[in-house]
């Protein structure tokens, strides 16, 4: 799956959600509470292919999954830019985490950091709109 696909597909799964959550009442906190691991893996089974097996994307204890993606995160399917005659296709825009090379490419591996699930970070960044949390990681146009 493309990066533009995933992203338009998660951005409407993650409105479907927050517009019920906003439709019965919830605060920011509510909702972003609601964001948790272990409430998601119980009550949106759907929202993430992990949930599934109950795992999480990174071994952290209070995982929130608000954000799913990060707002440092750059993606083009085409190009970003060329790195030693490999196509860039992701990257951090702050330098965490590490690149992944396979054949030809490089893409972002954001599975050393955990910044965008604390909920510190999730308020911080808040709008129920997460295309408006994200607007700078799509580089596709």
């Amino acid at each position: 799956m493309s990066y533009i696909k995933w992203f338009d597909a998660h951005a409407n799964k993650h409105k479907v959600i927050v517009d019920k959550l906003v439709e019965s009442g919830y605060s920011t906190q509510d909702i972003v509470e609601y964001f948790d691991f272990d409430n998601m893996v119980k009550e949106e089974i759907d929202f993430c292919p992990l949930y599934k097996k109950n795992k999480k994307c990174h071994d952290m204890d209070e995982l929130n999954c608000y954000m799913c993606a990060c707002p440092n995160f750059r993606f083009n399917d085409d190009s970003l830019e060329t790195k030693d005659e490999f196509t860039v296709l992701s990257k951090c825009d702050v330098g965490n985490g590490e690149e992944f090379v396979g054949k030809g490419v490089i893409h972002q591996n954001c599975s050393p950091c955990s910044v965008p699930h604390h909920k510190s970070f999730v308020l911080k960044n808040f709008s129920l709109d997460w295309r408006e949390m994200m607007k700078n990681c799509n580089n596709n146009k």
